[in-house]
């Protein structure tokens, strides 16, 4: 594993703890982390898929909106934290690593640390009832 900053390394401990599925993405949309609880919806353990660049990543999940149209990752509220370094919300539709196709409710949130140094973003989702 590369060296990461303390606050990574920290948030990464703070998610594995949690029971509400989380997603953690490094500065350059990197995948670095999934919990335990994401797994379930993610289809495959971490330590099956580990960390992956975002363009793997990227590839293998095939995001939809509510009408089932292709939602470019930059829209994604993990993608907006990202890249324009706000909060985002949003219903997505995905297709798992396990095949199976789940709706969700995401959260997207920027890490900043202090002196505005941009860390990534995580996202927090959990399971929601198809619209």
């Amino acid at each position: 594993m590369s060296q990461q900053d303390v606050e990574i390394i920290l948030v990464r401990r703070w998610a594995s703890m949690l029971i509400m599925p989380v997603f953690l993405a490094g500065a350059n949309g990197d995948l670095l982390y999934y919990n335990e609880p994401a797994e379930r919806l993610l289809g495959k353990r971490f330590e099956e898929s580990g960390p992956m660049p975002v363009e793997e990543f990227g590839a293998i999940f095939d995001t939809r909106d509510e009408q089932g149209n292709a939602i470019p990752a930059s829209e994604l509220p993990l993608g907006v934290a990202l890249i324009h370094r706000r909060p985002a919300h949003g219903q997505v539709r995905f297709k798992a690593l396990d095949g199976v196709w789940r709706d969700i409710q995401v959260t997207g949130l920027p890490l900043e640390a202090q002196g505005g140094r941009h860390l990534g973003a995580l996202a927090i989702f959990w399971e929601a009832e198809p619209s």
